[in-house]
């Protein structure tokens, strides 16, 4: 089983959403200036072909690896404080969206062999705390990742909580296909909540430095911003500070003027080195 890599705290989706929300829903779709290049509306990364390289390059830095469906069943405590860290995204019994998960499937799933473990969950919500949980947690989880409706709830939640509140926000902010995956890179990594490290406190950072492409500014220089604001939240905990999967990743197809994300791409994370032909 691949080790992931440890990320900065995430808070639960219910306070998540609450910045992103209420910018997505005011903030107009403009179009992008690129140099050399004529007004194009902002692309998404919500295209099939392109939301499956941003699955891939988020494996890379979780768990070292491509092949992002073989995350179902991944479970293990990465010693983050966060209790279990599970599945394609990394959902943590400590953060809450894994209680949010495991009752989204038991909504769809009655009975299921991870419904039993609800009452736990609440109760160690926002702790690093295994109570109730251990000895077969881990046994049922993997159990349960065979189920396809388990998966189905998986791929649900990782885009109602992370993806597509990023890519709306990207939109929203003129950015294409690699803006938006820099948005949801940070947000899998920091979640959002209105603390400075959080994905809200990164791009307010961002833009106390540079505009928007929705302002009239110019993408290269937004998205570097952000960037640069990302790895300073990176920095933030010794733990977290290696910023591979900016610097030898997001910043290389930028540096590259490859806006929309195109293959090939060459990366690195970690010292592990990937490609997507």
């Amino acid at each position: 089983m691949p080790t992931p890599h440890i990320r900065t705290s995430r808070l639960s989706r219910r306070t998540m959403l609450t910045f992103l929300g209420a910018t997505v829903v005011a903030a107009p779709l403009l179009t992008t200036q690129l140099a050399g290049a004529s007004p194009v509306a902002a692309a998404g990364l919500d295209d099939p072909a392109k939301k499956e390289i941003a699955m891939k390059l988020v494996s890379s830095a979780e768990n070292s690896s491509l092949d992002w469906k073989a995350q179902y069943k991944y479970i293990e405590d990465i010693g983050d404080g966060r209790g279990y860290t599970a599945g394609i995204i990394g959902f943590c019994s400590g953060t809450g969206d894994m209680l949010d998960l495991v009752e989204l499937y038991t909504d769809r799933k009655p009975g299921n062999v991870l419904a039993k473990y609800l009452p736990a969950l609440r109760d160690v919500d926002g702790s690093d705390s295994h109570d109730g949980l251990d000895p077969n947690f881990p046994k049922d989880w993997a159990k349960a990742a065979q189920d396809s409706a388990f998966q189905q709830a998986q791929n649900d939640e990782r885009d109602r909580v992370y993806f597509n509140p990023a890519v709306k926000q990207g939109k929203a902010d003129g950015v294409g296909t690699l803006g938006q995956f820099t948005y949801y890179d940070a947000i899998v990594m920091h979640g959002d909540g209105g603390d400075p490290t959080s994905f809200s406190g990164i791009r307010k950072r961002a833009l106390g430095k540079a505009k928007r492409p929705a302002q009239g500014g110019d993408e290269v220089t937004w998205l570097n911003a952000f960037l640069d604001a990302r790895v300073w939240a990176m920095k933030q905990e010794e733990a977290h500070s290696d910023t591979s999967r900016v610097d030898t990743a997001q910043r290389v197809f930028l540096k590259n003027g490859n806006l929309n994300l195109d293959p090939p791409l060459d990366w690195k994370v970690y010292g592990d080195s990937f490609h997507i032909g």
